[in-house]
């Protein structure tokens, strides 16, 4: 498999050669894909699925208009074939330390120092290459589950992945903190993941593959008849779930020392009845209060995030969402009780806890706010909206 890096007269060389799966520089100028395998080390089916593709594109590299690149992320959890080593390599992207962290101190955990290299590789793409940039996370769960889409709530992300005949996970932000495409999305651009089947099951490389393909055909990367992307397309078409979004509304945590084993068999988008009992918590079980849509059953060893409910998004909520961003008419919240702009830049909302017990989650979701508790009073709102770059996709195939 080809790991070196092609130099590029206009914008230098990348470094870390050991990292890049591929890397394909097409004959004329145009979108950057970015796609990350292997963030968690137990999910090699992304990094196989990239190392297939970027073979096959290595053959004529001249067709293509833009630049592709491959990228392996946890290096050290991939050689041994475990989630990761100290932390959660996909927790721990936050803007306010990313850049001050050199990853060489002895005392730097494995996870921290995947994220400096990975960060360098990142900041150098987006200096050297043109825009409009894709940054797409390849992943696999634990579970037994048909192909998804995950991705922060931003009108961007919204209208790209619309393209995709698979069902999507809205709002993640509000429950993955330190996400790494929620530190992209943070910059403007595309940046979502692809969920493309269970850990150890051959379909979910086979889906992967069939998600980069279409992918790359869908950005205008890979010129091609309309025919033929709708082909590619039609492979990926093979989920019973509908194509439509979902929203998170509840997040069941594991504490460090806490106990916790989901009873066996529940798949992912599963409607399970109520009184079912799905999981053992420290040895008392979780029976179900109402007739519930599973996502996310962990079984696994490593993770903080036991399960997930979902439900579907109304039509009409996603319609009146986007006039609303598209107004921005979230300058309104700061004048109800207890809210007010985070700093002069506007880019999220305090939130006094004493008065959110009067409010609905799903306002604030209208507007594209989604919540992170910050102390014993406040929570802080984050929106993706603001820092979107809606016109460097303007010209895209899709948009």
């Amino acid at each position: 498999m080809h790991t070196q890096i092609v130099r590029q007269e206009r914008t230098g060389e990348l470094e870390d050669s050991s990292r890049i799966i591929g890397h394909i520089q097409g004959k004329n100028h145009g979108p950057t894909l970015i796609f990350f395998g292997g963030i968690h080390g137990n999910e090699p089916a992304g990094v196989k699925a990239l190392q297939h593709v970027m073979q096959q594109l290595e053959k004529d590299p001249l067709t293509y208009v833009g630049t592709c690149y491959g990228i392996k992320g946890n290096l050290a959890a991939l050689e041994k074939g475990v989630r990761f080593i100290d932390e959660d390599l996909n927790r721990i992207w936050f803007a306010n330390t990313i850049e001050f962290s050199n990853g060489t101190d002895k005392e730097v955990t494995s996870e921290k120092k995947e994220m400096h290299a990975l960060y360098q590789i990142i900041k150098s793409i987006l200096e050297t290459n043109t825009p409009p940039f894709y940054f797409i996370d390849l992943h696999t769960t634990s579970g037994e589950t048909e192909p998804f889409i995950v991705m922060n709530d931003s009108l961007l992300n919204r209208r790209f992945t619309k393209h995709y005949p698979l069902p999507a996970i809205l709002g993640i932000e509000e429950y993955l903190s330190g996400a790494l495409l929620s530190y992209i999305n943070d910059l403007g651009h595309v940046a979502f993941g692809f969920e493309s089947g269970q850990h150890i099951a051959n379909q979910a490389i086979t889906s992967a593959e069939h998600f980069i393909w279409y992918t790359l055909g869908l950005t205008g990367f890979m010129p091609m008849k309309s025919d033929a992307l709708q082909s590619i397309k039609d492979q990926l078409n093979k989920s019973h779930t509908p194509k439509r979004f979902y929203e998170i509304y509840y997040q069941h945590l594991i504490g460090k020392d806490e106990h916790f084993k989901m009873i066996p068999g529940f798949v992912n988008f599963q409607r399970v009845a109520k009184g079912v009992t799905i999981a053992n918590y420290n040895n008392h079980p979780i029976v179900l209060e109402k007739d519930r849509q599973l996502f996310m059953p962990l079984y696994q060893e490593k993770g903080y995030e036991g399960f997930y409910f979902i439900r579907r998004v109304p039509r009409f909520f996603l319609w009146l969402s986007k006039y609303l961003r598209r107004l921005k008419a979230d300058t309104f919240l700061v004048a109800l009780p207890g809210v007010r702009w985070a700093s002069s830049k506007k880019e999220g909302l305090l939130l006094n806890k004493r008065v959110a017990r009067y409010y609905a989650k799903a306002i604030f979701h209208l507007f594209g706010y989604r919540a992170r508790e910050i102390g014993p009073d406040h929570l802080l709102l984050k929106n993706k909206e603001r820092n979107s770059k809606h016109k460097e996709y303007y010209k895209t195939p899709w948009y």
